[in-house]
């Protein structure tokens, strides 16, 4: 089963009645798009830290809570490209939220979708590229990626799971971290606990075999695969996952340094 984060409790309340009697770690905001993009490997070094994870669906309709109320964000990824506001209301709220939290500093990591909406929530540009990237891809770090509190401790050219269509321009003020071929902006942070990946290392397996059921995914992977991508595609992904696994949690981990 693909693990879902479907257990909160109510927000109404200060968050000393709410969140810090049932934990002593950080109390983690996780906002999902879609019941097939939870955090996934990064969910473990999360809860090796006690960390209370709030998650939300927005898809779902599920209202957004009052960040302030948490110690850090973290932004999944999902279909829907980061300014459809027309299709989903709620992504101008979502956007408007992020931007007040990270600009208050509030740690943040964002994945995929996550990564477009922190940088469209910062008056960046985002936009639909040539051609998707999907597949099993490696991204290189910058010099400024070798050099991260994060990102430093990956290697410098490393595979991931590429699966989108949509890129960004980078936000005011923000560093480079990572890029690709296809897309040179992979990665990049703002402040100093603000980060965004564009790529996946936090893949299961299962999670993997359920999006290519999801119509824009399946339509992206046969773009650029061909029909009946999908079986040569998961083959690939196994043969890595470990390794991308075991760089998801030394990457997040870094991450959950700052928190």
């Amino acid at each position: 089963m693909i693990e879902r984060f479907k257990s909160r409790p109510t927000l109404a309340a200060p968050r000393a009645d709410t969140i810090a009697a049932v934990s002593n770690g950080p109390a983690i905001l996780v906002l999902q798009h879609i019941a097939c993009e939870p955090p996934g490997a990064y969910a473990d070094p999360m809860r090796e830290r006690d960390a209370e994870l709030h998650a939300v669906e927005l898809d779902e309709g599920e209202p957004l809570p009052d960040w302030r109320e948490f110690d850090a964000m973290v932004v999944m990824g999902g279909p829907m490209g980061a300014c459809h506001d027309s299709e989903h209301p709620w992504l101008a709220e979502e956007r408007d939220c992020i931007g007040a939290a990270v600009r208050a500093g509030l740690p943040f990591f964002g994945a995929c979708l996550g990564s477009q909406l922190l940088a469209a929530s910062l008056g960046a540009r985002v936009y639909t590229g040539e051609t998707p990237e999907v597949g099993l891809l490696d991204v290189e770090l910058t010099e400024a990626g070798r050099d991260d509190r994060v990102l430093g401790d990956l290697p410098r050219r490393f595979p991931t799971l590429q699966w989108h269509s949509d890129s960004f321009d980078l936000p005011a003020g923000a560093v480079a971290l990572a890029s690709s071929p296809a897309y040179a902006n992979q990665a990049f942070r703002v402040g100093s606990t603000a980060y965004a990946v564009q790529f996946h290392l936090e893949v299961t397996s299962e999670m993997a075999a359920e999006w290519a059921t999801v119509p824009d995914y399946a339509q992206a992977l046969e773009q650029v695969r061909g029909p009946g991508a999908l079986d040569a595609l998961l083959g690939s992904f196994e043969k890595r996952r470990e390794e991308m696994t075991a760089h998801a949690r030394t990457l997040f981990s870094r991450w959950l340094e700052l928190v």
